[in-house]
């Protein structure tokens, strides 16, 4: 198992879309959320979600993730994105409070369904942490507080800092549940 970085992920988009669909089918449609969609495919079909997320996926490769990692041993185990150029970029879903030079997102954050439980996800997360430190950025992730998700982030060190919109902002703050402080 390694962690690589995506040079050219349009190339992958495919895979994205395949490794992104067994999630879609492993929440029962829960992850992604495809806010933006009114009636969302079923997690059995395929071809709907094609329809209405791949667009989508195009729009983040090409122009708002500034870093794609995967992890991946034969096959897409786990991918993240990191966006950090925030005011070069039309993110909308971010609020004005953290859209500086000094916040950096993590985004696309999943793990393959198989390997769920196994430690793959806090790897990659500690990764995603680790880079955007290393960047001189203040991670941030911007997720859905019904989402698993979301008590998983609080659990590994993240505190909300605020409500914006549907969406809730957690910073890293690195007191993780059950560390000694």
């Amino acid at each position: 198992m390694r962690i690589e970085r995506a040079e050219r992920p349009e190339e992958m988009k495919k895979e994205l879309l395949m490794f992104v669909f067994k999630v879609y089918q492993s929440t029962n449609g829960a992850y992604p959320a495809l806010e933006w969609v009114e009636e969302k495919p079923s997690p059995d079909d395929f071809e709907d979600f094609r329809r209405v997320y791949e667009p989508f996926l195009e729009f983040r490769l090409r122009g708002e993730f500034d870093e794609l990692y995967i992890m991946r041993d034969d096959e897409i185990l786990g991918t993240v994105a990191l966006v950090y150029n925030l005011t070069e970029k039309d993110v909308w879903w971010v609020p004005e409070q953290i859209r500086d030079k000094k916040a950096g997102l993590i985004e696309f954050f999943m793990t393959s369904p198989q390997v769920r439980g196994k430690g793959y996800g806090s790897m990659l997360l500690s990764f995603a942490i680790h880079r955007l430190r290393e960047l001189g950025k203040t991670p941030y992730v911007v997720t859905f507080p019904n989402l698993e998700a979301y008590s998983y982030y609080l659990r590994k060190g993240f505190e909300k800092v605020m409500d914006y919109r549907d969406f809730v902002v957690l910073k890293y703050t690195g007191r993780e549940e059950g560390a000694l402080r």
